[in-house]
């Protein structure tokens, strides 16, 4: 995890480092700054990303074949070893950069299509050539704007609006040239892929042998590692399989430590006790309130920067677990984001028929650009957290892809299960409360949901909705009300107010 500012054309240094101030949070122990033929470069890292730099490494990060050719960037590369043994990378400190700069110097633009296991927001430039993308989720975020025949990008919008109220987000799968046209490299498929598998064994051993690989190649546990654990499915595996690794390298009676949030004795409470207890864990549980809640909003939204009801309640749970967290000394964070996504898991896809499932899956995962990924990434990133997410993976997604529909939404009798297989695959190896628990957002679960709607809905005056509503119709409740009021105060009210995304429900 990192961050990067660039100024392209005629930069100005006081621009450069006012932006690059703005998310010093998001790797404030290593940082550089390059400057060449009309273009400043910014990059900074978390110690966990770049512990074993050396004074002599250049940063941001060079090609070895051009000096002057470097690279920012923000992302994951999920099958660097497969990769990098192909092209003679060597491993060590910043092994992913090397990676995508010899890649570039081998395919340029086509580079892009070596990278379906990644995820990736970055530019790779001398001053000269000039190049940037982002992934086909928007899994890693990215902006951009215009001043003074300069073009500017930050990986979060508070260090656009730094410099100009021209602001837009970079949308994901599309690459940009040195005159800022954008180009689709990637789009979501139209159509479902043929089935591959319909014997139960086959699939479910492919989805545990997956996500077990996914983690190992991107958890070494070389720094402080805990893991999110709501007690639903998709944080239990992944700290199941986080624990069973750790005790693998450091003794059977080493425990990691795992980490769950919610209002007095929530359902994210309970279930997550019983899971740690089954995993021996080190567990931790942070009890909070309405008032603490209210504290945190604003500090939640202006590095989140969104208004979103849905997201901003997960994004408080997800701020509160992830700072304590670090008083706890982690590093590194683990979570079991993208199970819904990948396994259709939310609850709404239950109104639609099977034969609607895969459209209703795709249009799900193209609002994560602007909508979940945000809280992946900036609520840990706000608090100096490395956060690795193994669910996230293009060969686990693109395989499910091709599991059949009523596998993944089981019919049952009247009702449906949601993420079946998922859970299938696991049926045995959790508790059974665990792995058969009713899917609910982290705000519900945490049970911060059930606090903040009717709470606004005392302090909002049906008045004041309307007005608000008459110049912007977006703006959806008293709640969503309360949470644009701040976002407007930090981002303003033209431009950035496009960049925000909105979950379908309330």
């Amino acid at each position: 995890m990192s961050g990067l500012v660039i100024a392209y054309g005629k930069p100005d240094h006081n621009n450069v480092n006012s932006m690059f101030r703005k998310i010093r949070h998001r790797g404030p122990d290593i940082s550089g700054m390059f400057e060449n033929n009309g273009i400043i470069m910014a990059q900074n890292y978390l110690e966990a990303d770049a512990a074993s730099a050396l004074e002599d490494i250049n940063i941001p990060v060079s090609s070895p074949r051009n000096p002057n050719l470097r690279i920012c960037y923000d992302g994951q590369v999920g099958n660097w070893d497969e990769q990098a043994g192909s092209y003679g990378i060597p491993d060590g400190t910043f092994r992913e950069e090397r990676l995508l700069l010899d890649l570039y110097s081998r395919y340029n633009t086509d580079m892009l299509r070596h990278l379906n296991d990644a995820i990736f927001a970055f530019v790779i430039s001398d001053g000269d050539e000039f190049f940037a993308a982002r992934d086909l989720l928007g899994i890693k975020t990215l902006f951009f704007g215009w001043k003074n025949q300069t073009l500017y990008l930050a990986s979060e919008l508070k260090s656009i609006v730094e410099v100009t109220e021209d602001v837009h987000e970079f949308p994901p799968g599309h690459y940009m040239d040195r005159h800022g046209h954008l180009t689709p490299f990637a789009q979501l498929p139209e159509a479902p892929p043929e089935v591959l598998h319909t014997d139960l064994d086959i699939i479910t051993e492919y989805i545990r042998t997956k996500i077990r690989q996914s983690l190992l190649n991107r958890v070494d546990f070389r720094f402080s590692t805990g893991s999110l654990l709501s007690g639903g499915i998709d944080s239990s595996v992944i700290a199941m399989l986080a624990s069973e690794a750790y005790k693998e390298k450091y003794g059977k009676d080493a425990r990691l430590k795992t980490f769950v949030l919610g209002v007095e004795e929530s359902p994210d409470i309970q279930n997550a006790r019983v899971m740690a207890g089954h995993i021996d864990s080190d567990h931790h549980e942070v009890i909070v309130d309405l008032n603490q809640a209210l504290e945190v909003l604003p500090e939640v939204i202006y590095y989140l920067e969104s208004f979103d009801p849905s997201l901003v309640r997960s994004s408080i749970s997800n701020f509160l677990i992830s700072r304590f967290a670090k008083e706890q000394g982690i590093q590194v964070l683990l979570s079991g984001e993208g199970g819904d996504e990948v396994f259709c898991g939310y609850t709404y896809f239950k109104d639609f028929p099977l034969d609607e499932l895969f459209a209703r899956q795709m249009e799900c995962i193209g609002f994560l650009h602007s909508n979940a990924s945000l809280r992946l990434d900036r609520m840990n990133q706000c608090n100096s957290l490395r956060v690795v997410a193994p669910i996230i993976s293009g060969e686990l997604l693109n395989y499910s892809l091709t599991i059949p529909p009523e596998y993944k939404q089981k019919p049952d009798g009247e009702n449906k299960i949601e993420k079946w297989i998922f859970r299938k695959a696991y049926e045995g190896m959790l508790p059974e409360g665990i792995t058969w628990r009713l899917k609910q957002e982290f705000s519900q679960g945490s049970g911060i949901a059930g606090l903040l709607p009717a709470y606004f809905e005392e302090v909002v005056t049906d008045n004041e909705l309307a007005d608000v509503q008459a110049e912007y119709p977006m703006v959806r409740s008293k709640e969503e009300l309360n949470y644009f009021r701040i976002f407007t105060e930090h981002f303003g009210a033209c431009q950035a107010v496009e960049t925000v995304g909105q979950w379908i429900c309330l």
